[in-house]
């Protein structure tokens, strides 16, 4: 018989770079670290790790709705964790086919690289990307047209539903959301000047120096963002926090009706809650396939918006 455990949580490189410790920062951490050491006592077999691409492995030119990795790589992105994962190849091969199986078209990658949108929550609940064997899943947050809430609800179904069939002791893992706009970081292509516009197109290419360059401008631009925070340059509004909307969000999880989501736009999430708002599709993921093997009903840890994170930060788990 399978054993589940859930855990979503919010991410944001400015946990990392802020400038000034927000007044939540205490219990943030108290909530993360309870979540550490639960899995630590659960010990799962593999984790499931569902988490968005920020350019790392999706560009313009090729951007699947979801891909799973057979073997993987974190980089070194600020607000990440560089190293390699252990992915153990056979079974995640086998959940691809699976998943197959179940009627979702999903990519695979036999060297996959994630960046801080994945790398962290492992870091963070799991201790590290190593510590556990884990299966990389990326959704895809940045191309159009984007992946319904639907599909990644049943994406989720099918691994879940793997998970149970092999009788595995599996964590699911969900990082990304809830309302933030980090619009300026990630401008849309045609808004971000030549070496933006030509990475987000098409990646690094062969040339080693352009992902570099690419890492700098991240890390540049982050902390940079850090301090207009801190000054009150860039407000609450300009993160486009919507408390109302991300407390539906949880709520909706909460009482296990994914099925909502299904009717829900990702287009209109952003108009509503900023572009990054539709890495909640990444929850949805992992909590579909906690209740597809056999999960309890989620709860919420931990919700507030921090303007010094650039995000509204939650926690919940099952």
């Amino acid at each position: 018989m399978s054993e589940t455990m859930l855990t979503c949580a919010s991410h944001s490189p400015m946990m990392y770079c802020r400038t000034t410790k927000p007044p939540q920062e205490d219990a943030i951490n108290a909530a993360f670290a309870s979540r550490a050491e639960a899995v630590r006592s659960f010990a799962p077999d593999v984790i499931f790790s569902f988490g968005p691409d920020h350019y790392t492995s999706m560009f313009q030119r090729l951007a699947p709705p979801f891909v799973i990795g057979t073997k993987a790589e974190a980089v070194g992105d600020i607000g990440g964790h560089a190293g390699k994962l252990d992915v153990p190849y056979q079974l995640a091969f086998d959940c691809v086919e699976a998943v197959y199986k179940a009627g979702v078209d999903v990519a695979v990658s036999h060297d996959l690289k994630i960046d801080h949108g994945s790398s962290q929550a492992l870091h963070r609940v799991a201790g590290g990307v190593s510590d556990f064997p884990t299966i990389p899943i990326l959704i895809n947050i940045f191309t159009q047209p984007l992946p319904p809430f639907r599909r990644s609800r049943l994406l989720g179904d099918a691994i879940g539903t793997f998970t149970k069939n092999r009788g595995l002791r599996a964590l699911f893992l969900g990082s990304g959301g809830l309302s933030h706009n980090p619009e300026p970081i990630f401008p849309a292509v045609g808004k971000g000047g030549d070496m933006v516009d030509d990475y987000m197109r098409s990646g690094p290419g062969l040339q080693s120096d352009r992902e570099e360059i690419w890492l700098k401008r991240q890390n540049d631009i982050h902390i940079e963002a850090a301090s207009l925070m801190a000054d009150g340059v860039i407000t609450a509004e300009d993160c486009r926090f919507n408390t109302e909307l991300d407390r539906e969000c949880l709520d909706i999880i909460a009482r296990g009706e994914l099925e909502i989501f299904d009717e829900w736009s990702p287009n209109d999430l952003i108009k509503k809650a900023g572009i990054g708002s539709v890495e909640l599709g990444c929850w949805i993921a992992a909590a579909a396939a906690h209740r597809a093997a056999g999960g309890n009903l989620p709860q919420v840890d931990y919700y507030d918006p921090v303007l010094q994170y650039g995000v509204a930060v939650g926690i919940a788990h099952g």
